[in-house]
């Protein structure tokens, strides 16, 4: 609009004041034309703010002013300002529907849902002064278009705004399976599922620590909109929680899942441990494992195993552990102690086994009490010093207090082995006899071992010279050994024996040091002088007391021992065991048996260096008793008697094969089988015209000859020549058709020749 103003007198200025009172200067809303003494005030694009009154003030040039004022009123259509569709509020919320509409004058503003205007204030809606709509604990009910209508009725003006309200839902999770179990380091996978529910639809992420998984790897495979987690190869250290967060527009929510890891039993930690004999040694096993493992302990040397809080009987071995490590505890450690001892640790999912070896340091031992050698002059003998010892020991010698060299001196040499100095001493005279030092040290300890080398002597005299079994020709000598070996062991006893009315001494020597000797060849019925002497390397001992003993006169042989036994056939055996000739030897063996049914003996001589006699034929089931006595020079002896029984007779089959050695038997086991060959290749050959005889014959058939003739009356049925010893070789057939051999017709008969006699008169016997 444009102001203008006029005033009397001659003005020097005319100025514009706005209604706030401020100096009105041009702008691009605001032009000034003065004319003389007019002035008009021109305003663009007139804002409501605009409307007020507005003064203009004229001056002259003795500083005199004057004013006039100006009301300018502004009417506004009516504007909706910044109704901003859809709106959206939190479920349960307060939701305050905004309406920004003015105009001039001040609108009426009425609310419509659902085709009806909202009157007056209820429990869900309520009409606020500033115009906007308050809808009490929002719904997703309460969704939908709500229409704003503005009028200006002294103008008649009327306009809307429809408003869709939008009620969002906060995110609710839902988890199938909160805990889940694996085992590290075997391929396996778990899958979390969130499935989350909300309004609008919630975004699922995957947490760890805190820290967001945001992109698929091999380990990692996220589906179905991140509502799914997948960790695959599980190793150990993906064990704990994972955090499924759902979030929308009306909220966050999360939920923790928990993932336990089952990790196999691990020894991280075993070593080999040295420790000195007497000291403590303490053994350290640690193992790792989810859940975590119990360790025990195995001693290999006796198979004893300890657990956590185990003590051996002895109280020496003691057993403590505490979160993943065991340690075992050896007080006074003894040589026993050393070897290997296993670690186990072992959990509800396995096991894990480990070694370590326990070893023992420990001064020098000496392994022999053997400390006293005998020697003579001119004699070597080696003096061994042994020694165990732990780690290994240097021995030297030492002969009164001077130290032999290794390399040896004069009569002396040093012979080294790993735990053993020998030392070779020849005594020469009798300086060399005496003591010698052996000294063995190592970094735990030094010990020393005093050896005495004493002059040997001959062997001291046998004693309690006795004898026994003494019969015509022989007699056992026995004796107690020397009560003293002279230093050196006894090699063997010497016996000398002799007849009292010779003075030649006859030598036995003994088996080894055995103190029993066997004299042999003596004369029947004399009188022998013995004694014993011992012999050792220096030489033979004095002998013992002669003693006196006289052989027996000879006599009548005893009786024999006879063992029976089945012979071949109707022959039977009879074993002959020698017990005492009676001083001569046994010329013949006297047999004689019958059967219990007769009274007449059959009568055997059997020269006597026999031991057996074989009596046939005999008779089948028959028993028999026989009487046998042994003869010698001198007489007879004493009879020995014996009854047996011979069996059944034997059938055909029990016959031939019981005298017949296996190949014979199996030579006439082939030679049946390729008879019976024979025969049914000739039946067929007669018969069905077919087998090996029939090729042959069809071959030789074949030629354009004679033979066609005979093909022809084959095949019209005509009987063929077969010779009669054929025939007479075909079993006997019974009316039935089954093939039969009487059993009554033959016996075979095995002589001792090998022959075969086949004879009816025997059959029937």
């Amino acid at each position: 609009p444009s102001v203008g103003s006029a005033m009397i007198g001659e003005p020097v200025s005319l100025d514009w004041y706005n209604p706030q009172g401020e100096r009105m200067v041009p702008s691009q809303r605001v032009a000034l034309h003065n004319e003389g003494v007019r002035s008009r005030l021109t305003l663009y694009n007139a804002k409501i703010e605009d409307a007020g009154i507005y003064r203009c003030q004229a001056s002259d040039a003795q500083g005199h002013t004057q004013e006039a004022t100006v009301v300018l009123e502004i009417y506004q259509k009516l504007t909706f300002r910044d109704v901003r569709s859809p709106q959206e509020f939190r479920q349960g919320d307060v939701a305050e529907v905004v309406c920004d509409v003015t105009s001039s004058p001040v609108p009426v503003v009425s609310w419509f849902y659902n085709n009806m205007e909202i009157i007056e204030d209820t429990e869900k809606f309520q009409l606020l002064q500033n115009n906007n709509l308050q809808v009490q604990r929002v719904t997703k009910a309460d969704e939908g278009v709500y229409r704003c209508e503005a009028r200006v009725e002294a103008r008649g003006e009327i306009d809307f705004r429809d408003i869709i309200l939008v009620v969002n839902v906060p995110p609710v999770v839902s988890v199938p399976q909160q805990s889940f179990n694996a085992t590290a380091d075997y391929g396996e996978s778990v899958t979390f599922t969130c499935r989350a529910y909300g309004s609008p639809e919630p975004d699922v992420t995957w947490h760890r620590y805190d820290k967001l998984i945001t992109i698929e790897s091999e380990r990692y495979v996220m589906r179905a909109r991140g509502t799914t987690l997948t960790v695959r190869n599980i190793q150990q250290d993906d064990g704990g929680s994972y955090t499924c967060k759902a979030s929308n527009k009306a909220g966050e929510v999360e939920h923790e899942l928990f993932l336990k890891v089952f990790v196999q039993p691990h020894i991280t930690k075993l070593r080999n441990v040295t420790a000195v004999e007497g000291s403590a040694a303490m053994i350290s096993c640690k193992a790792e494992g989810e859940p975590l493992p119990e360790i025990t302990w195995r001693r290999a040397s006796d198979g004893r195993s300890f657990s956590d809080g185990d003590k051996s009987p002895d109280g020496r071995v003691e057993v403590r552990g505490r979160y993943g490590e065991s340690m075992l505890t050896i007080v006074v450690v003894k040589l026993s102690d050393w070897g290997r001892f296993d670690c186990e640790a072992l959990s509800r999912i396995g096991g894990h086994q480990k070694s370590m070896f326990l070893d023992i340091e420990y001064a020098p031992k000496f392994q022999s009490n053997h400390t006293i050698f005998f020697s003579w002059e001119g004699n070597p003998v080696n003096i061994s010093c042994d020694v165990m010892s732990n780690p290994p020991a240097t021995m030297l010698w030492r002969r009164e207090k001077l130290t032999i060299p290794s390399e040896g001196a004069g009569n002396m040499r040093v012979h080294s082995a790993p735990g053993r100095s020998l030392l070779e001493v020849t005594p020469m005279s009798d300086r060399d006899f005496g003591r010698y030092n052996c000294t063995a040290r190592n970094n735990i300890g030094m010990r020393f071992q005093e050896f005495i080398l004493a002059q040997a002597d001959v062997p001291s005299n046998p004693y309690s010279v006795r004898l026994s079994s003494v019969v015509q020709r022989m007699a056992t000598v026995t004796f107690t050994k020397p009560d003293s070996h002279g230093g050196v062991p006894i090699s063997h006893y010497l016996v000398k024996y002799k007849d009292i009315s010779s003075q030649n001494w006859k030598d036995v020597k003994s088996q080894g040091t055995q103190t029993i000797v066997l004299l042999t060849n003596l004369e029947p019925n004399t009188t022998y002088e013995v004694r014993v002497a011992a012999v050792n390397g220096k030489g033979q001992g004095e002998f013992s007391r002669t003693e006196s003993f006289q052989t027996l006169p000879i006599r009548e042989p005893s009786p024999p021992s006879v063992q029976g036994q089945r012979g071949v056939g109707k022959a039977y055996r009879l074993g002959l065991v020698k017990h005492d000739d009676g001083g001569m030897p046994i010329l013949e063996y006297i047999v004689k048996y019958k059967t219990d049914k007769e009274e007449q003996w059959m009568t055997k001589l059997v020269p006597g260096v026999n031991d057996f006699v074989l009596l046939q034929p005999l008779q089948w089931n028959t028993q028999y008793e026989v009487e046998i006595t042994a003869r010698n020079v001198k007489g007879l002896s004493e009879p020995t008697f014996l009854k047996f029984s011979m069996p059944q007779k034997p059938d055909i089959t029990d016959s031939l094969f019981s005298g017949l050695g296996l190949g014979a038997v199996v030579g006439l086991g082939l030679a049946g089988l390729l008879l019976l060959l024979v025969l049914v290749d000739i039946s067929c050959f007669f018969l069905r015209q077919c087998g090996l005889l029939m090729c042959i014959t069809r071959k030789l058939c074949s030629k354009k000859t004679a033979t066609s003739g005979k093909s022809k009356e084959l095949e019209e049925g005509k009987a063929a020549y077969l010779p009669s010893h054929l025939f007479r070789k075909l079993p006997l057939k019974e009316e039935n058709g089954k093939e039969t051999l009487k059993p009554d017709t033959i016996e075979i008969k095995v002589h001792g020749d090998n022959s075969l006699h086949m004879t009816q008169e025997d059959s029937k016997a």
